[in-house]
């Protein structure tokens, strides 16, 4: 198994990291723009082996260069004035012109990967990939609200004093302000997670939690290195697990030609299939604002790849 990580922030190092610890790879890419941090980030992980019970290839190289990876993450991004992103759409122009550059080299030279978006505004960013990269949409797979949905969780187990992956409740749509929660069929061990004004106003809390860490710390790495770990297991193990990720689609719950999180289920190939949530007329109207704002920047953004 091959796998690159594209890009050698802060984001790609901790993502490079846990795979080394977590071992899921016989064979470790680390590229980016910036070579001597790629080759310096595979020094230290090649270092880091011999504290591991398994051997890993570990190898720094260019974007162009990286070729036949079975995945791919991309985490690759401009750079960010410290402390003043106040809104990951500010990302997006200049993101949207290095994937225009980057996607289509990564997919001649890699026909047969899975491709994770982890770069914001992710919804924008993994549409631009699935256009760009020619690929079917089930192989290019964003992160999306899976951290957000982890959040939400964390705080509903310290609350209610259960395991956080024993909670059962989902975080939809945008990676960003325009998420909702689906309440209306959270559950725990069968019994329901009851839709309250405490629950609603963690919820607030899940939604400028990134924004919290990054403005605490200059910027966000571990959870997001960890969602992207879980991700490429499911990848690797064919394990056909459930998790909210951002996804291209042609129709689903009856929107049309849009990117952003629903329930799928994620195995060898990607995303294998979509699931379908019943949704109560809250969760509904939240859907359709949600499609809206999404598609709304996807068409301000790359107007020419829309279609």
């Amino acid at each position: 198994m091959k796998i690159a990580i594209i890009g050698t922030g802060r984001v790609g190092s901790s993502i490079a990291y846990a795979l080394v610890l977590k071992q899921f790879c016989d064979h470790l890419v680390i590229a980016g723009r910036d070579h001597d941090k790629a080759k310096g980030d595979a020094l230290d992980l090649q270092h880091a082996l011999a504290f591991c019970s398994r051997h890993i290839q570990i190898e720094a190289c260019a974007n162009q260069h990286v070729r036949n990876a079975d995945i791919i993450a991309i985490t690759a991004s401009v750079s960010m004035e410290d402390k003043m992103l106040t809104s990951r759409m500010q990302l997006g122009e200049k993101n949207a012109a290095m994937f225009r550059e980057l996607i289509p080299v990564l997919a001649a030279n890699n026909p047969n990967a899975v491709l994770i978006i982890v770069t914001n505004p992710v919804d924008v960013m993994t549409y631009a990939a699935s256009k760009l990269s020619g690929f079917s949409p089930n192989r290019v797979v964003g992160i999306g609200t899976l951290v957000d949905s982890a959040r939400f969780r964390t705080l509903l187990s310290q609350e209610l004093h259960i395991h956080p992956d024993d909670l059962r409740t989902y975080i939809l749509g945008e990676h960003g302000p325009n998420q909702f929660p689906i309440l209306s069929s959270a559950e725990a061990g069968g019994e329901r997670i009851r839709d309250t004004p405490h629950h609603r106003k963690l919820f607030t809390q899940v939604i400028e939690a990134g924004f919290e860490v990054f403005h605490l710390k200059g910027y966000t790495d571990h959870a997001i290195a960890t969602a992207t770990c879980m991700v490429i297991e499911a990848i690797v193990f064919d394990q056909n697990r459930t998790m909210p990720l951002s996804t291209q689609f042609q129709e689903w719950m009856g929107i049309r030609n849009n990117c952003f999180s629903i329930p799928v289920v994620v195995g060898r190939n990607g995303i294998i299939r979509h699931l379908h949530p019943e949704m109560n007329d809250d969760e509904q109207e939240c859907l359709q604002n949600a499609a809206a704002a999404i598609k709304s920047a996807i068409v301000s953004l790359i107007p020419d790849l829309v279609g």
